[in-house]
């Protein structure tokens, strides 16, 4: 469970602190005025917390594929084409 402390308080303590969270995986909630405003975790939960956001990415992306794949499925290759051409001729055409 996360301890709370002041970032006063963190400032007067930070070697400790730093050690609590480093080698024991204590986490801290930051607060400055008695409102939480950051954290302080061990490097690892960072990043288990970075793959998971990447995870979140990569299946969102996924998904995004399987939709469009599954919107143009009715479209052939040479339509595609024909349409990102005209496309490109719109823009070049525009500038």
């Amino acid at each position: 469970m996360s301890r709370v402390i002041g970032v006063t308080d963190l400032q007067r303590r930070f070697r400790p602190i730093f050690d609590e969270v480093a080698h024991k995986g204590q986490s801290y909630i930051l607060t400055r005025g008695s409102r939480p405003e950051a954290a302080m975790i061990p490097y690892e939960d960072f990043l288990r917390f970075q793959q998971l956001q990447e995870k979140k990415v990569l299946d969102r992306f996924d998904r995004l594929l399987a939709r469009m794949a599954q919107l143009n499925a009715a479209h052939s290759e040479a339509e595609v084409e024909a349409d990102l051409r005209a496309a490109d001729a719109e823009l070049e055409a525009a500038q």
